[in-house]
C-alpha cells in the first residue's frame, strides 16, 4: 500500500482463451495415449461434454481422418441431454484413424431460439428477424464460394415485408441447414486428437483350432507334413473352425533336446520341442525340413483358404543353442561370466533347450529389433496375417509397440494374439500397445461367481475399448484341472462357455476327443505332444465333434455372438447355472443357460427377460432351441429347465420378439 493505492502486479490477460470446454470424450484410452480398438464394419459411438458460459446454443462435429486420407471428414454431433453430445460413424477402412471433437457457438441457432420463444409468448419478433438478416449477410461476406449463391437466394426471399413469412423463412429446415453448413463458427474450440485402430473382422470374431503339423500323418512313428495337414482340412472346416494355428514350424535344435514328457535326455527319434527354434537348417524364417518345403506350405495355405480357413503361426522369440544367431550375432545375447548362456526358466518350469535374446544388449539395438521385425514381415510376405505371440509379457513393451505399429502401418489386416498369462494390468498394457487379442484368466474361472465377475469386468469397464478376450479352452501347455476329471460333460461345458461368452474362442486338438490324461498333480498333458509325435483317432468314441460343430454354426449365424460385448447375466435359482443373454443392435437375441456341474442331473428355474421387449410378466414370447432344433412359445417369465450332463449340460435359445405395435399374450 502506497499513498492509499494498491500497486498491482501485471498479469497478462488472455482474452482469446477458449470459451468452450470439451470434456469426457468417450471412447478414449488413458487420455488419448493409446488407440481405441474397433473392427471393420463396426459403428463407433463417440460422445463428449460440450460446455460454455451463457445461454448460447452450441454446435459440434467429429472430424475423422483415415490412414490414407489427407483431409478430415466431418460428422455433426447431436445433443443427448445435460450437455452430452454424440455422433455415430461407420468404420469402412482398415488401419489407424485419428479423430477430434470440435465445438462452437451457434449464433444463428441461438437467435432462432430467442425468436421462437418470443413468438410463442406473443411478443414482437421484428428485431430478431432483422438480426437474422444481418447475420446471414455477415456470413455471406466470409463464407465458402459454394455457399454464396444459396445465401444470396435466401436473402432475396427475406425481402418480403410480411413479418410472419420472414419468420417462417428463417425457421425453415433449409435455412437452418444452410446456416449450419456455412456457420462462421465463433469461439470455435477443438479437442486433442484421439487415435482409433480399425482392425479386420477376425480380430474380434474367429474360432481357432490348434494342431501340431508333425502329428497329422495318422502314424505315431512317421513325421507329419504340410501335405498331411491338407488332408485334415475337410474335417477341421466341417467343425466350423476358420483359423488353423500351428506351434512353431521352424527347424528344431539338437543341443539339450528334450525327450518324451519333458525328460532331459532325448533318445533316437525324439523330435524335440518345436519351441527350441533353430538349427543348422535355419532359424525363424526357415521351415523344419521334415514338414516340407515353402512350396508345400503355400499349397497348404491356399488349400486352407479354399475352405475358408486362415493360417496362424506362432511367433516365439527364443532360440535353441543351435540357432544361427548364436553363431552370427553373439552380441544379441547376455553371456554369463563363465562364457555360458542362461537357459530359459519360468520357475518351477525349466527350458534347458532354449536361450533368450537380450533386447538391450550392446549389440542388439537396433539390429536385433530389426531382425525380429523382418521375421514377421517374412511370414506376412508368405501370406500369413495371424500371429500368436508366445509370452509377450517377458519382452519389452517399447519393442512390441514399435514392431506391431511398423507391421500394421503397411499391413493393417495383420492380427497379433498375446499369449500372456500374467498379471491383469500387464495383459491390459499389451492390448493398449497393439495386441488385437489376448489369452485370459477364463482358463481358471469355473464357478458362476467367478465367470460373472470376470466377464462383467471385460465387458462393462474401460478395458472393453481395447482388450479382446480370446477364450481358449485348453492349450498344449495347459490341461486344466476341471477337464482332467469331468469327462465328456466337462468338455461340453467349457466349449460352450468359450464359444458363447466371446467372439473369440479356441481349442487345441484332442479337446474334441475329451483327451485329458494329466501328468499327476499338474495341469499338463501326459505324453505331451510338445515332445513327441502322436497319432490321433479323430473318430474316437465319446467325442464331442457334433456338438462343437453345432456351436460354431450357431456362432456364425448369430451376430450377437460376434463379440464379447452385449452380454447380460440373468437370474437363475441354482448356483451351478450360469444364465445370460447375448444381444446385438440388429435385434438378434439369444438366451444361454449352462450347467457348471458335469456330474449331477437337476432342475432349475430361469427368468425370461420379457421386460426387455415390453412384454408383461405373464406375457409370451416365441423361442427356438438351437441345439435341439425345436421351436415353442414361453408363457410367463419364470420357466423350468432340466440339465442332464449325460446328454447336453446347456441350452441355447434364440428369441423371436413380437413385432412392434403387437401384443404377445
Amino acid at each position: 500500500m502506497h499513498g492509499g493505492v494498491t500497486k498491482l502486479k501485471f498479469i497478462p490477460v488472455d482474452c482469446d482463451a477458449p470459451r468452450i470446454a470439451i470434456e469426457n470424450i468417450t471412447p478414449r484410452i488413458d487420455e488419448g495415449q493409446f488407440p481405441v480398438r474397433r473392427v471393420l464394419g463396426d459403428v463407433i459411438r463417440i460422445e463428449a461434454d460440450l460446455l460454455s458460459d451463457g445461454h448460447d446454443k452450441l454446435a459440434g462435429e467429429i472430424l475423422i481422418r483415415g490412414p490414407n486420407e489427407t483431409k478430415f471428414r466431418n460428422t455433426h454431433l447431436e445433443i443427448i441431454n445435460n450437455d452430452r453430445w454424440f455422433a455415430e460413424l461407420s468404420l469402412t477402412c482398415l488401419g489407424r484413424h485419428r479423430f477430434k471433437v470440435v465445438a462452437w457457438k451457434d449464433v444463428f441457432a441461438s437467435l432462432l431460439d430467442d425468436l421462437t420463444k418470443k413468438h410463442l409468448a406473443g411478443q414482437s419478433t421484428r428485431l430478431e428477424i432483422e438480426e437474422g438478416v444481418l447475420l446471414i449477410r455477415e456470413t455471406l461476406e466470409h463464407c465458402r464460394p459454394r455457399h454464396k449463391p444459396l445465401l444470396i437466394r435466401l436473402l432475396r426471399t427475406l425481402e418480403t415485408p410480411d413479418e410472419r413469412e420472414r419468420r417462417e423463412l428463417l425457421l425453415s429446415d433449409s435455412a437452418v441447414a444452410l446456416m449450419r453448413d456455412a456457420d462462421l463458427r465463433r469461439f470455435s474450440s477443438s479437442s486433442q486428437i484421439v487415435t482409433l485402430d480399425v482392425e479386420p473382422a477376425n480380430a474380434g470374431f474367429a474360432s481357432w483350432y490348434e494342431v501340431f503339423p508333425r502329428s497329422q500323418s495318422g502314424d505315431g512313428v512317421r513325421h507329419g507334413t504340410f501335405l498331411d495337414v491338407i488332408g485334415q482340412l475337410p474335417r477341421i472346416a466341417a467343425m466350423g473352425f476358420d483359423v488353423l494355428y500351428f506351434p512353431p514350424i521352424h527347424p528344431i535344435g539338437r543341443a539339450n533336446r528334450k525327450g518324451r514328457n519333458n525328460t532331459l535326455t532325448a533318445t533316437a527319434g525324439d523330435p524335440g520341442s518345436p519351441y527350441a527354434i533353430g538349427s543348422d537348417e535355419g532359424g525363424h524364417d526357415a521351415i523344419h525340413p521334415e514338414l516340407g518345403t515353402m512350396q508345400n506350405f503355400q499349397e497348404l495355405r491356399q488349400a486352407a483358404a479354399g475352405v475358408g480357413i486362415a493360417l496362424a503361426l506362432d511367433f516365439a522369440i527364443q532360440c535353441s543353442p543351435d540357432h544361427p544367431w548364436l553363431r552370427d550375432h553373439k552380441d544379441w545375447f547376455s553371456w554369463r561370466p563363465d562364457g555360458s548362456l542362461r537357459h530359459a526358466e519360468n520357475p518351477p518350469k525349466k527350458y534347458e533347450d532354449i536361450v533368450n535374446v537380450e533386447f538391450y544388449a550392446a549389440g542388439a539395438k537396433p539390429d536385433l529389433w530389426l531382425a525380429l521385425r523382418d521375421v514377421v514381415q517374412f511370414w506376412v510376405d508368405q501370406g500369413v496375417l495371424l500371429f500368436r505371440v508366445d509370452n509377450p509379457h517377458t519382452k519389452p513393451f517399447p519393442f512390441w509397440e514399435w514392431l506391431i505399429g511398423d507391421i500394421r502401418s503397411r499391413h493393417p489386416d495383420v492380427v497379433f494374439l498375446a499369449e500372456a498369462f500374467t498379471r491383469p494390468k500387464i495383459m491390459y498394457r499389451l492390448a493398449k500397445i497393439g495386441f488385437s487379442q489376448s489369452y485370459t484368466y477364463f482358463t481358471w474361472r469355473n464357478t458362476k461367481a467367478e465367470l460373472e465377475a470376470y466377464m462383467t469386468e471385460l465387458t462393462t469397464t474401460g478395458v472393453k475399448e481395447f482388450f479382446r478376450p480370446h477364450l481358449f479352452v485348453n492349450t498344449p501347455d495347459i490341461n486344466p484341472y476341471f477337464l482332467q476329471n469331468s469327462g465328456r460333460a466337462g468338455h461340453l461345458i467349457r466349449a460352450t462357455l468359450g464359444a458363447m461368452l466371446s467372439g473369440l474362442w479356441g481349442m487345441y486338438n484332442g479337446f474334441e476327443l475329451c483327451e485329458a490324461t494329466p501328468v499327476a498333480g499338474r495341469e499338463e498333458y501326459f505324453d505331451s505332444e510338445k515332445y513327441q509325435l502322436k497319432a490321433w483317432n479323430y473318430e474316437r468314441p465319446g467325442n464331442i465333434v457334433a456338438e462343437i460343430s453345432a456351436l460354431n454354426r450357431i456362432r456364425r449365424e448369430n451376430p450377437a455372438l460376434h463379440s464379447h460385448l452385449g452380454i447380460e447375466f440373468l437370474p437363475a435359482d441354482h448356483d451351478q447355472v450360469l444364465y445370460f443373454r447375448r444381444h446385438h443392435a440388429d435385434g438378434n437375441t439369444l438366451l444361454i443357460a449352462i450347467s457348471l456341474d458335469p456330474f449331477n442331473e437337476y432342475d432349475a428355474t430361469i427368468e425370461i427377460p420379457l421386460w426387455r421387449f415390453g412384454i408383461a410378466d405373464d406375457g409370451a414370447i416365441d423361442a427356438e432351441d438351437l441345439m435341439r432344433g425345436v421351436s415353442f412359445t414361453w408363457h410367463g417369465k419364470f420357466q423350468p429347465v432340466h440339465f442332464n450332463p449325460a446328454e447336453l449340460p446347456f441350452c441355447i435359445w434364440r428369441l423371436t420378439p413380437p413385432m412392434p405395435g403387437t401384443q404377445n399374450v
